[in-house]
């Protein structure tokens, strides 16, 4: 991945804000006096959100979400020449259409500069639609753990926390303290390249109940035992995003408070940074994402008390947020759809026979120049062995005997006289199909490992995260190996 972080090789982010902070109070005038610059809530006809999306497009897929039956985000033009997000909900996610235009309306009642706010949704028949403001810039995902040319800086994190903070401070404000999910993905950047959180997860899926599709490590203590979000279940999570803020990296907060109380919080810092913020500011941020992530709920700050926290953090005020984040002002445009390769397809639709047909075309082409040269010592009886091993291998991985594979597979890699991207690969696809995807997508992240710049590698671990039912984590690896394999055919 050469000078690049990337999440797979843990280092990340960027991002923005007006010349002048605004406190709550300022928001509610903003809401007040130029509500009018915001579009009114409509309900929009299935027709119209059709034409926006292209027919709900493939190609328009900006993210998707669930398990198997995920509810999609497009990206969509309507007629008046405003881009908008249009999440398309599973037939089964709202089977009472009441409840839903219920909730789309008093979320979409709501207006901030702070939030991609909802302007409409769809109810016809089962379709369930909702339509948010679209953000061009990315999430916080994408500059804080897939930055490209540089990574966020300092203030630009203040900045991120600040705004989440009156984000957070604002829906509580109007009756709408329960926030779902709360992540890296959930924060969007506008034209201006200011932060704002998507109003998707002010709505709660009513069918499945699940308010958090992130590893159980980051999810709020008594929602595991209550399986319910409280107001203070989202100050944690926010807690967790400080954490992402001050590391570059997905932290689990048990870890991360492990090296606080053991005073090494420099080490939980991101080493991007280093140089570039004082330990004061970083000790002051340090300890309020650690009364966040208390275990007794009663003894986390409310929304309010983290908007005054972080006003007095602030750096670089007078900074437009798109500077900060390096990017050109005003001339975003949405992103280019996905053109996804057959492989891509496959791990799209988790079709691991396909997936099989392609490794096995494939063959070994790849590992020229990659696999360990074969010394003077080749015909030992140790290499022969081992050359053994994986020619059986081969052979029962082409006869589908997938146990057996894995079996002379691993002794090959346990020999340890060769290294070979494409052994892991097989095997890793050998789990998959075995029902053993953790030991697939170790795999798969080895894989890389031994050749950083292979698109299979990111191919397989998308197959892996998405069987695993990580959705975000899935896409991003698949953006990266469709990234990958575009470059390598440039070359």
């Amino acid at each position: 991945m050469g000078a690049r972080c990337s999440k797979f090789s843990f280092c990340w982010w960027h991002s923005h804000l007006k010349p002048s902070l605004l406190d709550s109070s300022d928001l509610e005038n903003v809401g007040k006096n130029e509500k009018n610059a915001f579009p009114v809530f409509t309900e929009f006809s299935l027709d119209e959100l059709k034409m926006a999306t292209n027919g709900f497009s493939s190609e328009n897929i900006v993210s998707e979400h669930g398990e198997k039956a995920p509810n999609v985000v497009y990206k969509g033009l309507l007629e008046n020449g405003r881009w908008v997000a249009v999440k398309r909900f599973n037939w089964s996610a709202w089977p009472d259409s009441r409840q839903f235009l219920d909730e789309a309306r008093a979320v979409g009642n709501l207006r901030s500069e702070r939030l991609a706010n909802l302007i409409g949704c769809c109810c016809e028949g089962e379709e369930k639609l909702l339509v948010a403001e679209f953000m061009p810039n990315e999430t916080l995902a994408k500059h804080l753990f897939h930055w490209e040319n540089q990574p966020m800086k300092w203030a630009m994190r203040l900045r991120v926390a600040f705004y989440l903070a009156q984000a957070l401070d604002y829906c509580s404000s109007k009756g709408r303290a329960l926030y779902h999910d709360l992540n890296a993905y959930r924060i969007l950047f506008d034209q201006d390249g200011n932060p704002r959180l998507s109003c998707f997860g002010l709505m709660k899926n009513s069918r499945d109940g699940k308010s958090y599709s992130t590893n159980l490590a980051f999810t709020p203590p008594e929602y595991l035992k209550t399986g319910r979000v409280t107001p203070e279940s989202v100050v944690y999570s926010f807690g967790t995003m400080l954490l992402d803020l001050l590391s570059g990296k997905h932290i689990p907060p048990s870890h991360a408070l492990d090296l606080i109380r053991g005073k090494n919080f420099l080490m939980l810092m991101d080493s991007c940074l280093e140089g570039h913020f004082s330990n004061d500011d970083g000790s002051e941020l340090v300890r309020l994402a650690t009364r966040c992530l208390q275990y007794e709920a009663r003894e986390r700050p409310n929304a309010k008390s983290l908007v005054t926290s972080l006003m007095s953090l602030q750096k670089e005020t007078e900074v437009p947020s798109h500077v900060l984040l390096g990017i050109p002002h005003g001339t975003a445009t949405p992103p280019q759809p996905l053109l996804l390769t057959p492989m891509g397809e496959a791990c799209l639709r988790k079709d691991l026979t396909a997936l099989h047909e392609i490794l096995e075309k494939s063959g070994y082409k790849d590992d020229e120049g990659i696999a360990n040269e074969l010394s003077f010592q080749m015909w030992t009886n140790q290499m022969q062995e081992t050359l053994n091993s994986k020619k059986h291998g081969d052979a029962a991985f082409r006869a589908k005997d997938f146990i057996t594979a894995i079996d002379c597979y691993t002794q090959f890699i346990d020999g340890g006289t060769m290294v070979s991207p494409t052994v892991y690969a097989r095997r890793c696809l050998c789990y998959l199909m075995s029902d053993l995807p953790q030991e697939a997508l170790g795999d798969a992240m080895q894989a890389q490992v031994v050749f950083p710049e292979w698109p299979t590698a990111f191919y397989l671990q998308a197959a892996g995260l998405f069987v695993l039912g990580i959705e975000n984590d899935a896409q991003e690896a698949l953006k990266e190996a469709t990234k990958l394999e575009a470059k390598r055919n440039k070359n």
